[in-house]
């Protein structure tokens, strides 16, 4: 069993409810999308391929509790699944980063999973699978990254349409498009509406050169 590993790495979490927490990231190669905002590209191809007992003795030796396994999009690997039942079975917190293209059925309901839907900007708004919204458990978290006007609108859309599908409780983040969209302007725009969301910013970008690998 093996994956097309990226990086390993130790770091801060930096966009979701668990912000701010020492993580280990394992960032797969690989994405079927291509957004126009994406600060990955080095993840479309390049990687090694990886046994599963490689990738958990590099995780391990960072002695950290949380584990977040991104990309890239980490789905498009058949032996990512498997990847996170083992890292759960060690007692370790799984969270999974998924652009919300692919089915997250498929993965344990232990494991957070952190959907991050794409509005218009992206250019790849028509690859959403809306129908992940009803897989959400209530562990798993909603992300938007808004970077003008008609984001806003689209995902204020999609949440009007579809709140009913998943839990309450579930965490929605709604996230500037850094360097392209002022915080303070989409922190207007959520106060004005009113909408229950929470506004996050990519704090490992506020905190290191948002162009830095393995941060």
């Amino acid at each position: 069993m093996s994956l097309k590993v990226n990086e390993i790495f130790y770091s801060i979490q930096g966009e979701s409810s668990y912000a701010g927490r020492p993580c280990v990231f394992i960032r797969l190669t690989g994405c079927n999308l291509r957004c126009s905002y994406c600060d990955t590209r080095y993840a479309y191809e390049e990687g090694l391929d990886m046994e599963l007992p490689l990738i958990l003795d590099q995780v391990f030796s960072c002695r950290c509790p949380l584990v977040e396994i991104t990309g890239g999009e980490p789905l498009l690997q058949a032996d990512t699944p498997p990847l996170i039942r083992r890292l759960l079975e060690k007692n370790l917190t799984v969270l999974l980063e998924t652009n919300g293209s692919q089915n997250i059925q498929r993965v344990d309901d232990r494991c957070i999973k952190i959907v991050d839907l794409k509005c218009p900007s992206s250019g790849m708004e028509k690859r959403n699978d809306l129908e992940n919204l009803g897989r959400l458990s209530s562990n798993d978290e909603l992300k938007f990254v808004i970077g003008d006007r008609p984001d806003f609108e689209f995902a204020r859309h999609i949440l009007d349409e579809h709140r009913k599908l998943f839990p309450e409780q579930t965490p929605v983040h709604f996230s500037p498009v850094f360097g392209e969209l002022e915080p303070k302007r989409l922190a207007q725009w959520i106060l004005d509406e009113r909408l229950e969301v929470r506004l996050q910013l990519p704090l490992h970008k506020l905190l290191w050169d948002p162009n830095q690998r393995g941060v």
